[in-house]
């Protein structure tokens, strides 16, 4: 059970209601993660419209997606782990592949310097140097792609935080965690 009630979107009611109906209409349910993240209209918008915000960037669905699973592995996050391995899954990505980027392993040398990347971001809290930057420039990705790596990884640190925090009940296939190293 969650550690904060899960909002019923039915007793909602004006910009709150239509974020629900938003979310409603993206997944034809509304996940938990945003009914408890949902007892807050300003913490749910941040969330939702950050979402819809990627959405619109240039990595692209399936890279986003391969963060998310790392960034939820190594935070612990069985929520996000589980949503994001079916949504990558949902963006044409192999299950071998999202287990693979779980492990923060990619066969493709571009999406392992993101991946490289955003296990640092996550590890080093931040805390990188100019040529781990230079080390994603060189695989081929632009300043506005590292940027937007940095944003999928605050995202997901975001969720993974929203989900763990609250004990938010998983409601997507589960995937097993890694074990810890």
């Amino acid at each position: 059970m969650s550690n904060l009630p899960l909002q019923n979107p039915e007793n909602t009611s004006g910009d709150h209601k239509e974020l629900f109906d938003q979310i409603n209409g993206a997944f034809g349910v509304i996940p938990n993660m945003f009914k408890a993240i949902g007892n807050s209209s300003a913490a749910l918008e941040s969330m939702w419209t950050s979402f819809g915000a990627l959405g619109k960037g240039t990595l692209g669905a399936k890279l986003g997606e391969q963060i998310a699973v790392l960034v939820a592995d190594i935070n612990r996050c069985e929520y996000c782990l589980a949503a994001h391995t079916m949504l990558g899954q949902n963006a044409g990505v192999s299950e071998q592949e999202m287990a693979s980027a779980q492990a923060g392993q990619s066969s493709d040398p571009k999406t392992q310097a993101a991946l490289d990347f955003s296990a640092k971001l996550v590890n080093n809290r931040a805390n990188i140097s100019k040529a781990d930057v230079d080390a994603v420039r060189d695989a081929g990705f632009s300043d506005g792609e590292i940027a937007e790596i940095l944003a999928h990884v605050a995202l997901n640190i975001f969720t993974n935080y929203t989900n763990v925090a609250f004990g938010v009940e998983v409601d997507f296939p589960k995937v097993n965690l890694r074990q810890a190293a």
